[in-house]
Parts: C-alpha cells; structure tokens; sequence
C-alpha cells in the first residue's frame, strides 16, 4: 500500500520500528504489553484520523503521546489541509512545521476562546471543538500592513461567541503565518521595539506571543474584512507564527446598513 509505504522502511525518521513499552503508568491501557506503532498507526488510520481520539488517548498514555507528536498528527494535518500544510511545511525544517505537528493540528480544529488580557474587560469564553474550519490566505491578507503583504498568513473565519449580556457578537478567530521567524512581520516588530507580552502566551505551543494592537499593526482592511467595529479587533502571534485574536462583529442591522450604502 503506497499511503504506508513511508512507514515500512527501517531507516524511517518518524516511525521506529522497534517495539516500546509504556512509558506512563501502571494503570495505562498498554501496560498488558508491548505495542506495535506500526499496528497502532494503522487502527488510527480507520478513524480517518479523529482528532478527539488522538487527544483523548495522549493525555493518559505518554507511549502514545510521543507516537501521536512524531506521526499522528502529521497525518491529521495532511489529511485535513494538504495543500496548506505542504505549504507550511516546505517553509519550515527538514520537512516539519514551526511549533511542531500536534500544535498544528491543535489550532486546525480548536477555538481557544477568550482569556487573560483579551478577555478584558468581558467575561472569559471558553475553548471548544471545531468541527469545520476554513483557512484563507485572502483573508490572512487583509490582516498584514501593506509592508508585509508578501508574507503568507492562513487565517479562518470568526467563530462566533456571545459576550456575557448575551448581546454583543464577539469574532475568534485563529492562523498561522508561514516561516514567522524570517518573515517580514516579524522584522518589523524588531525594528519598531516591539517585545512579546510577559502574560500572554500561545494556546498552540505556548511561546510568548507579540500584542499586533499594540504594536499598531493591524490594518483597517481586517476589520472590513471579518465584518468587525472598526478598531475592535486584536490579536497575537508567538514565535512559531500561530495566531488567535478576537473582534466585535457587527451587529446584522449595522452590517445591512454598511452594504447599502456601499
């Protein structure tokens, strides 16, 4: 089978075909014995790759965890967003992705919510599943300063939240910039002193990530672009390129009311 083919060579980098023995407890479910990776890659690989039984079962087998970080979720991305994924990969190191396969796959179908310093002043919106997500590289456009168009930004839609009066439609949304470190965001925020928030960290891979409110580098064309109130909208990116921000959507009367004047 040529989808497995990668993984049945013995000088493979991400699959070691020895077999390991639990690393995490008396209690875990491979303590009966040693397990195949090969065998446990191929049970996950029926599941089409469910993201909700890769996370669950890492959380209390460390033997899996370090499968699932190594393959796993490398063969999540690939399956969900080829084309963005090889993309992002062909920027990053010996064919892997800045901040690694399982904080990527976390930001592809996890809404992190709404805590810390951009929860205030409202009341903090938990994290949740995504079922669907879409990136765009259009929309990750309109949210780089004309300077630094040429770099690559995958954004997704908002996912909508109520505040807390139940009222205000609040906007999460969540990418990745291609290639951060080299990027030419990131060589503005040098040049202009812009350091990374000491309170706030990635929900991805937790680095330290960078205010672009702060550092007065959001365009107009991302409020426009999400259907936001013009500056309400923030957001932050780490090191590895992920980004998470939040914004005031428009209410659909204030929206109409734009469309018809346009």
């Amino acid at each position: 089978d040529p989808e497995i083919d990668v993984f049945g060579q013995e000088d493979s980098p991400s699959m070691k075909s020895r077999r390991r023995q639990c690393l995490h407890s008396q209690l875990c479910i491979c303590s009966s014995g040693p397990l195949s990776e090969l065998v446990i890659y191929l049970v996950v690989k029926t599941t089409n790759w469910n993201p909700f039984i890769i996370s669950t079962t890492a959380c209390v087998c460390r033997w899996f965890a370090d499968l699932a970080k190594r393959v796993l979720w490398k063969e999540f991305c690939l399956s969900r967003g080829p084309k963005m994924v090889s993309d992002l990969a062909a920027g990053g190191q010996h064919g892997t992705v800045d901040g690694g396969w399982d904080s990527l796959g976390k930001l592809m179908f996890y809404c992190a919510g709404c805590h810390g310093v951009m929860a205030s002043p409202s009341k903090p919106l938990p994290g949740h599943f995504v079922w669907k997500t879409r990136f765009s590289k259009t929309s990750g456009k309109s949210f780089l300063v004309p300077q630094c168009r040429s770099d690559i930004l995958y954004l997704t839609d908002p996912c909508e939240h109520l505040d807390e009066n139940g009222e205000d439609d609040v906007g999460l949304f969540r990418g990745v910039l291609k290639s951060f470190r080299i990027s030419k965001t990131r060589k503005m925020l040098i040049e202009r002193g812009v350091y990374p928030e000491q309170n706030k960290t990635c929900p991805f891979c937790l680095h330290k990530g960078w205010n672009m409110l702060k550092a007065n580098m959001i365009p107009k064309s991302a409020s426009r672009r999400v259907g936001a109130y013009e500056d309400e909208v923030e957001y932050f990116i780490c090191l590895n390129g992920h980004l998470h921000g939040k914004c005031s959507l428009l209410h659909l009367s204030d929206s109409e009311g734009g469309s018809e004047q346009e």
